[in-house]
């Protein structure tokens, strides 16, 4: 049994739309997952998309989907975290890698999504690509929420450190399983069980063995098998784990098998 904690279905024409993706996870053994939407419009989109059994949204604006930012597009977020299909605030976060380095908006839009977060007490996804530090800082400048998780953990051991002194969750995505990823996988056996998540961030970084293709949530167990074998347990126990884990932090009904 499998959670994909973080994942973009509205992005997954390519692999046959919503529909057909939810189905495929379903027979490979995924309960449920989490499809994020990442500007005002696929977060509506998201929420559409939770319709589906076992099927929940995050609402929120991408820190490189950001050229909608206004005072008006954080109200209509705000409305939209009022849907009962809304289990998330995010994705949201800091993006130095395509934005080249620190800009006000990214950190205000950051700043907002936290409050959000704050009000409606909902969990926190944070998208931290060459920025986990300032992440961390600024989470520690406005007071982090009750519930936050950074997805794709691509952070080192001393931030590692950092976001669990914050009672954060932290999530791995496929890059776990790459060849290159040692250290990363190092890191994923230093979580607290308690605090351990696993996602596909489909349709992008597919695990191996299927890297080069379009990620869907049905491989969620290829990561789940990087991590436990990281971890030194088995696949079965990483699953159950991960899936209470996930269920807890959202705040969902702890699924059965699919």
């Amino acid at each position: 049994m499998w959670f994909d904690s973080h994942c973009h279905l509205h992005l997954c024409d390519e692999a046959g739309g919503p529909t057909d993706v939810i189905g495929r996870a379903r027979a490979a053994g995924v309960s449920a997952m989490v499809t994020l939407g990442t500007d005002v419009a696929t977060s509506r989109r998201a929420l559409e998309i939770a319709s589906a059994d076992g099927v929940y949204a995050g609402v929120g604006m991408h820190p490189t989907d950001l050229e909608g930012w206004s005072p008006a597009a954080l109200a209509t977020i705000d409305g939209l975290l009022g849907d009962r299909r809304a289990v998330a605030v995010g994705e949201t976060g800091l993006d130095f890698h395509h934005n080249g380095g620190r800009g006000g908006r990214q950190e205000e839009a950051f700043a907002a999504h936290i409050d959000l977060a704050k009000k409606h007490d909902k969990p926190l996804v944070i998208h931290t690509r060459d920025s986990v530090g300032e992440a961390i800082e600024l989470l520690g400048g406005e007071g982090s929420p009750r519930r936050l998780v950074f997805h794709c953990w691509s952070g080192h051991e001393a931030h590692l450190r950092a976001a669990l002194e914050m009672d954060a969750h932290i999530s791995f995505a496929g890059n776990v399983s790459f060849s290159s990823a040692g250290d990363l996988r190092r890191l994923a056996a230093l979580v607290p069980g308690e605090r351990l998540l696993v996602e596909t961030d489909s349709p992008f970084l597919t695990p191996v063995p299927n890297r080069g293709k379009p990620n869907e949530p049905r491989n969620v167990a290829h990561v789940g098998q990087a991590v436990a074998d990281a971890r030194g347990v088995s696949a079965h126990l990483l699953g159950e784990l991960t899936t209470r884990n996930a269920s807890a932090f959202f705040g969902v009904p702890a699924p059965t098998s699919p």
